[in-house]
């Protein structure tokens, strides 16, 4: 895709993070953008925003781990666009602790927003895609994807999951002979500072590195190549990620064992922050 005027993009997770900041770049470059969160009054300050910058906004209240939100989010796309371009699926959650210490309902709720409101939204996506002929489909899983880290459980198996599944939706796509038009991009980044971390229950450490208007950059950028680049040559051309092990310099294992000594020091030092209702 060359231009992207007058394209249309839905968010999910859009009012805050990578999705506040993606949004803000799409805008920048003259997308019609479909704004989607549970936070509205923040999605509506967002479209304001990006409306001063001529394009148009829709915004949609949305839970991706409600199907019926979803489907909702689709409609509005095509009733207000005619059409969905690409599709990025941004929304997700964690709880961080020893695994057997979080409760059982938080674990839930990370890969009920993080891996099925990925699949609901890819769901979505591909279907209206399938009726255009084309599309590209963003969905935002982590270098966690790749590897892994202790106190994340769920949210690791949550990205792996994503992982996978755009894995397998790629295979699908090249055995239909449709992945010329129709794309896949898994975007794995590292740990950025978003409140991602602010929103996340805690029953153990926490990291902050970085600034999430970069990796917004990152997001639009991947939109405009033919399946995506991988960072260094760390990964499949079609997944972009920084490898967290090159940015470190050291070997996969011994950065294993180094995260596990980290966050176990970090976990006796840090204090517990209980979380009430929905992550």
């Amino acid at each position: 895709m060359e231009s992207l005027r007058d394209q249309v993009v839905v968010i999910t997770g859009a009012s805050s993070g990578f999705g506040k900041g993606a949004a803000l770049r799409f805008a920048e470059e003259g997308a019609h953008l479909v704004l989607a969160a549970r936070r509205k009054g923040l999605l509506k300050e967002l479209a304001k925003s990006c409306e001063k910058l001529g394009v148009k906004t829709v915004v949609v209240e949305t839970d991706v781990s409600n199907t019926e939100d979803i489907e909702e989010v689709a409609e509005k796309a095509v009733e207000e666009f005619g059409r969905i371009d690409v599709w990025v699926n941004n929304a997700g959650v964690s709880a961080f602790g020893r695994f057997d210490e979080i409760p059982l309902k938080e674990h839930e709720q990370v890969i009920e927003t993080n891996l099925l409101g990925c699949l609901y939204g890819s769901y979505q996506a591909l279907r209206n895609f399938r009726t255009q002929g084309e599309g590209v489909l963003i969905n935002l899983a982590s270098y966690l994807g790749k590897g892994s880290a202790p106190y994340q459980s769920s949210y690791v198996a949550s990205k792996h999951g994503i992982r996978g599944l755009d894995m397998a939706i790629r295979q699908e796509l090249q055995a239909n002979n449709e992945s010329e038009k129709i794309h896949v991009c898994t975007l794995m980044p590292t740990s950025m500072d978003t409140p991602f971390f602010e929103h996340a229950a805690r029953h153990g450490p926490h990291g902050k590195i970085a600034n999430p208007d970069e990796e917004a950059a990152e997001s639009r950028g991947a939109e405009d190549h033919d399946e995506q680049h991988a960072a260094a040559g760390q990964v499949p051309q079609e997944e972009l990620a920084v490898p967290a092990h090159a940015a470190h310099g050291l070997p996969f294992q011994p950065l294993q064992r180094q995260r596990g000594r980290a966050a176990a020091q970090l976990l006796a030092r840090s204090g517990p922050r209980p979380h009430q209702g929905r992550l």
